[in-house]
């Protein structure tokens, strides 16, 4: 009967509600250690041990413990004071001496003196070209609680040849070279100070008054003073400075007559500006307003200028982006033309730059930590910038020829120059051991009266480099590039019977390296090479330089 199949079995019919999803509450544990159920499963038997001792003799005695130590690095010492004495061809010597006083734990004293100089002997020379440089400079310094109190005072003596004479005097005979005294000696000397105050809305303040003369009765005082005063706002500060610069000074006779010549400026600025510094954003905006007064001519002039300068850390320090424009009334003096160019004759007319303006843009940062950069460009116009050009031959047998009238000296031109500049610098520090640097400009110069940008290059490239081969083995490396530079020239004879000519300057490039040798602490040898291309280029028209120049010297440290 089991067995008797029916004919039809009919119809279902089955609603699927939903499909079926399985959540995670669907799935059930898995135990670490899961219970079996197996009955055939084996009851593990006790185990039961002992363990037989046998004594053993032992002279072992334990060392008390002590705590570990760090090695720590020798201390560096750190002296008070240092000589420095060296000798190289062309009997050169140079000499240098610090030495820091400490008078109490908020005050202490120091000096420097140094010495530079050297016998001459360029080849083809007939003039005498020597030259020393000798200065000697002190400080004393206050730190107290509230202000820092700082004197500065020195004096400076400095020994030049005007050596380069034109080819005019090629084939002069030797009397009349002979009797020709190239000489010229600069004597300055300045006091100034400075003082600063912590919490307070008179931040800080300069001053100087500076002195110059030479071997031809000219004489310059120079005084400045800067005071600055800073108040906070609630996003920004609110910054003032003050610009005070006297010039007064005056030459013996002008290049080809012997009246004198006298000039004394006054220049006085103010320059507010609001400050603001957050996280990634710096901003400066501000004007400086500066009223110039000439004495001697009676004259007088307002200028303003833009003082706008910003940067933006676009990318932490690896991308900066910074910017502005800037102008300033700049003060020219005898001083900071000699320090220029030593070989200017002392019959300069001196007058005050006006830089209308200078914008330039750029960015900086840091490719890693190890490498940074920064580029720029700008652009500037200057009223009555100052061009160093060549003299020309002055003979006129009714006046006494001076020795700085035979075509061997530098005059100063003024012009309105509007200058267009890129630069680019790259910086590599891999580590203590070895810095790497590069940098390069290039200018492009718009005169209005003058035919060229006297004596300014084109193009300027440096690279220099520091390195330590062992702890007592250090050294550094630099070369300099200096391109073309635009002179004029009187070859044909003097000024009455010929005209100017332009003549170019060769680019030259000056290679120099220095080693040095720790002894011990306190000694070390050095050697330095410079010119090591032994190029005789020309700085400045008519004036080679020495060839390959090589010093030796030694370098002691010491406490008193």
């Amino acid at each position: 009967m089991a067995q008797e199949e029916k004919e039809d079995l009919g119809t279902e019919v089955v609603n699927i509600v939903k499909p079926y999803t399985p959540t995670i509450s669907d799935a059930f544990k898995v135990k670490q250690t899961p219970i079996l159920n197996d009955s055939a499963t084996i009851k593990k038997r006790p185990v039961q041990y002992s363990i037989f001792s046998v004594p053993v003799a032992s002279t072992f005695t334990p060392a008390k413990g002590t705590a570990a130590t760090l090695e720590k690095p020798k201390r560096i010492k750190l002296y008070d004071n240092y000589a420095s004495l060296g000798f190289g061809n062309f009997t050169s010597i140079l000499g240098e001496l610090y030495s820091n006083f400490e008078i109490s734990r908020t005050d202490n004293a120091g000096i420097f003196f140094r010495h530079n100089s050297s016998q001459g002997g360029i080849d083809d020379i007939r003039l005498e070209n020597k030259y020393y440089d000798t200065q000697l400079d002190g400080n004393y310094t206050s730190r107290q609680r509230d202000a820092t109190y700082i004197l500065n005072a020195g004096l400076q003596h400095q020994l030049f040849n005007w050596y380069g004479l034109p080819s005019f005097y090629d084939n002069a005979p030797a009397e009349t070279i002979n009797a020709i005294n190239p000489q010229q000696t600069y004597f300055s000397g300045y006091v100034g100070g400075s003082i600063s105050l912590d919490d307070s809305v008179f931040e800080k303040a300069s001053a100087e008054v500076r002195y110059l003369g030479d071997a031809f009765s000219s004489s310059e005082f120079n005084i400045t003073a800067q005071p600055e005063f800073r108040f906070p706002l609630t996003d920004f500060n609110l910054k003032l400075t003050g610009d005070i610069d006297y010039l007064s000074g005056s030459f013996d006779r002008t290049y080809n007559s012997n009246q004198g010549i006298n000039y004394s400026f006054l220049n006085a600025g103010i320059i507010p500006s609001l400050e603001y510094v957050d996280n990634d954003l710096s901003l400066l905006l501000g004007v400086a307003v500066f009223l110039s007064l000439d004495s001697e001519n009676s004259d007088s002039n307002t200028f303003i200028y833009p003082r706008i300068d910003a940067s933006y850390r676009l990318v932490d320090e690896v991308l900066i982006v910074y910017g502005g424009a800037k102008g300033d009334l700049e003060q020219n003096s005898f001083f900071n033309f000699k320090e220029q160019n030593p070989f200017v004759s002392p019959t300069l007319f001196v007058a005050p730059t006006s830089q209308l303006y200078n914008g330039f843009a750029g960015l900086k940062g840091k490719l890693s930590n190890a490498i940074g950069y920064n580029v720029r460009g700008s652009y500037g116009k200057a009223e009555n910038q100052p061009l160093f050009i060549n003299n020309p031959v002055i003979d006129q047998p009714t006046t006494e020829i001076q020795p700085y009238e035979l075509g061997n000296s530098f005059g100063v031109t003024y012009d309105d120059i509007t200058t267009f500049r890129l630069f680019g610098e790259l910086q590599i520090d891999i580590n203590e051991a070895f810095s790497l640097g590069v940098n390069g400009t290039f200018s492009s110069y718009d005169t209005t009266n003058q035919a060229q940008a006297w004596n300014l290059p084109e193009i300027e490239a440096t690279l220099f480099s520091n390195f330590n081969i062992t702890d007592e083995l250090y050294g550094g490396a630099s070369i300099f590039f200096v391109g073309e530079r635009m002179d004029l020239s009187f070859v044909d004879g003097p000024l009455e019977d010929t005209t100017a000519m332009e003549e170019t300057l060769d680019s030259y490039i000056d290679a120099n390296i220095h080693l040095g040798y720790r002894v011990n602490d306190r000694l070390s040898i050095f050697a330095k090479g410079s010119n090591l291309l032994s190029d005789n280029y020309e700085k400045w028209l008519n004036y080679p330089v020495q060839g390959i120049q090589g010093l030796l010297g030694a370098t002691y440290k010491f406490d008193w």
